[in-house]
Parts: structure tokens; sequence; C-alpha cells
């Protein structure tokens, strides 16, 4: 979330985020759904030790939600005709594809991270 969030926002925040929601969403709450993630995550990694599946499970899950996800996100356009990200309206439908099959790496990628940075915290020989 933060990542993806920021990023496409620095670029450009209209693909992600339209000016005109200020004027309904307020700044703090925008950072309350896109940034406050990451502190929470990092304190509950240092908190809470996890006990990863096996890595082609825990892939599997995550490549589930994302697809799930991803297919929800689609089923709102089809029923609303508005994409909840104004990211996608810009994109053809190979590019948006593309996109969807480098956003689930990304999220594996994380997963992966989270997975090593787990062991590294929680090494139960130091």
């Amino acid at each position: 979330v933060v990542t993806m969030f920021w990023s496409i926002y620095i670029y450009d925040r209209e693909l992600v985020y339209p000016k005109l929601l200020d004027n309904f969403i307020p700044a703090w709450l925008n950072h309350g759904m896109h940034t406050t993630v990451l502190p929470f995550v990092l304190i509950e990694m240092r908190t809470t030790h996890h006990q990863y599946p096996s890595r082609s499970c825990g892939l599997a899950a995550v490549c589930t939600f994302a697809v799930g996800y991803i297919l929800w996100v689609c089923w709102i356009h089809h029923v609303t005709g508005v994409w909840v990200y104004p990211l996608l309206e810009h994109l053809s439908p190979g590019v948006k594809i593309i996109f969807f099959a480098a956003v689930t790496v990304i999220i594996n990628i994380f997963y992966l991270v989270g997975e090593v940075l787990n062991n590294y915290i929680w090494d139960t020989q130091k």
C-alpha cells in the first residue's frame, strides 16, 4: 500500500487520488489509509514472531489474495463503469494485464522480504 500508492501519487496524484477527493477526505485520513500502515507493520514485525507456512503455500495464498483483489476491482468497474484506481482508465487491456501481473510479482517479493526479515529478527540462535 505505502510503496505503490505514494510512488504513483508522487508521479501523478490524479492517477490514484484525484484532487477532488481532498474536498471529502481530509489529509489526515489519507495518511491514515496510505502511510500509517508502514509503521504498524514494522512494529508488529518487531513485537510478533510469525510462523510462516511453507514457501509454496505462502506464495499461493498471496497470489490467491492478489487475484481475488484484482477480480474485485474489475467487478466494480464492470458494475459501475468506473475504475476504483483512475490509473487503470489510462491503460489498454493488454497493459492492464501486465500491470496486474507486475503488481502480483511485487506483492510476492514483499512477502518473501517479510519472511526473511521475520527469520532474521526472530532467529532463535541469537
